[in-house]
């Protein structure tokens, strides 16, 4: 086997396509199809099955592919030391959400705009569950997550520290008079929320709905900013991440409510597991930790050093 035929299965294997593979390779399908066959020759092994016009990796392709990512990453530095390491480049594609694209991620995204010019970070919104699917598969180099849990299948994470979460209302709702709310209390009001897949969102759906009275019913809005405004224009109450609502509280549109969420959720960067960082995936761990260790300094140093 050689470079190349491990670099066409890893984005035969990632892409689960000869036909966007040889596109992304530039390659004639047929030189695809060729190559992938001397690999599968020079192995002994099959590395695709094609099932209903699909293919999928056999057991054989799945335990190679870490083992090419891992090859592939150690040629790629080999060709930075023997020709001389110039500024990082290339593209990460990174799978985040919305509130931290909207309210974490611009002094990291100004900077390695400015100091790394030939960096591109392609930033893909992503709910949880489909982020940790695009790092398994590849589609993503590293990714952001918000859970509840810090142990995933086929994914290692870095946690960067406990996400502070708000219940908030219009300043004029009953609720944002009261003190000392209790749950019970939270079932009284319409609660607007993010799409289904948010991980606070369906921690909260469960502590209202724990089978007391009726189910708390749940006004599904599209995104935060327009989650906020249906708040403040007193369609109900929402749970939201405290960064996301820090101004409007200040500004006195949003009152926050008198409860606290007797649930957690840990902001993670996360990447496949196995997967040897490159020098550029490396660079933006560590500048990402270091720019949010003012948010989550307890976990910070921890995730720094797990990279």
């Amino acid at each position: 086997m050689d470079i190349r035929q491990l670099t066409t299965f890893h984005r035969v294997a990632t892409l689960l396509s000869f036909t966007r593979a040889a596109t992304e390779l530039k390659y004639a399908q047929s030189s695809v199809t060729a190559q992938i066959k001397g690999l599968e020759i020079s192995l002994g092994v099959e590395l695709f099955e094609r099932l209903r016009g699909k293919i999928q990796l056999t057991p054989a392709g799945e335990r190679l592919m870490p083992y090419a990512e891992q090859i592939l990453s150690l040629a790629d530095e080999a060709r930075g030391v023997t020709a001389g390491l110039g500024d990082p480049s290339g593209v990460l594609t990174i799978g985040t959400m919305e509130s931290l694209i909207s309210y974490r991620m611009p002094p990291v995204l100004e900077y390695f705009h400015h100091r790394y010019p030939l960096l591109q970070l392609v930033l893909r919104p992503s709910l949880c569950a489909e982020t940790c699917h695009s790092l398994r598969q590849g589609s993503f180099d590293l990714g952001f997550l918000m859970e509840a849990e810090t142990e995933h299948s086929g994914v290692q994470t870095a946690v960067l520290g406990s996400e502070p979460l708000s219940v908030v209302a219009a300043p004029g709702h009953p609720l944002a008079l009261a003190r000392s709310l209790t749950t019970q209390d939270l079932r009284t009001a319409a609660v607007l929320a993010p799409e289904a897949g948010c991980a606070y969102r369906e921690l909260f759906e469960a502590e209202l709905n724990d089978g007391s009275g009726e189910p708390v019913s749940f006004l599904e809005f599209g995104n935060i900013e327009s989650i906020k405004r249906g708040v403040a224009a007193g369609l109900g109450i929402s749970l939201l991440p405290s960064m996301t609502v820090a101004e409007a509280v200040e500004s006195g549109q949003l009152a926050v409510l008198d409860w606290e969420p007797p649930f957690e959720v840990f902001t993670q960067l996360a990447w496949r597991r196995g997967k040897q960082l490159s020098r550029e995936m490396r660079l933006f761990v560590e500048q990402t930790v270091a720019f949010m260790s003012e948010y989550y300094r307890p976990a910070a140093a921890a995730a720094a050093a797990a990279a």
